[in-house]
């Protein structure tokens, strides 16, 4: 009886120190993230739009481009089965299509400007190659 006592014990230590932690960590776990100027351009762009319907922006991925694939993005008015949504520090959805998802995940969302223009840039660690122009990648 000892020794039950003290497995007992042992496992509801190792329970609380290990599985809470990785439970707690896989519920806030993100399919990608977005930079706070990547959030800051969504919302000043989401603050212009007109509809009233529109919740977020959609990304998305289309087979075309010279290496693949590229990304999409377009005001969204709902969240389909299986999409996921991540939502900025800033209360912006940004719903990711559900056949975007494995090719998205750890992927940075962020928005840059620079002398020749400004643009939303994808930090995906999941790409293999991408064209010289950045604008289609595989994986």
């Amino acid at each position: 009886i000892l020794a039950q006592d003290a497995l007992a014990q042992t496992f509801g230590r190792l329970k609380k120190l290990h599985v809470a932690p990785m439970a707690a960590a896989a519920a806030t776990k993100r399919i990608m993230s977005v930079t706070k100027n990547a959030a800051s351009r969504l919302g000043d762009l989401m603050a212009r739009r007109k509809d009233a319907s529109t919740i977020g922006v959609r990304i998305g991925l289309r087979q075309r481009g010279c290496n693949g694939m590229s990304y999409t993005m377009d005001y969204t008015d709902k969240v389909n089965k299986f999409d996921e949504v991540v939502e900025t520090d800033q209360g912006i959805k940004v719903v990711v299509d559900s056949k975007a998802v494995m090719f998205l995940i750890g992927t940075e969302m962020d928005f840059v400007s620079n002398e020749v223009g400004n643009e939303f840039v994808f930090n995906n660690p999941n790409k293999k190659s991408e064209c010289g122009c950045g604008q289609s990648f595989n994986v």
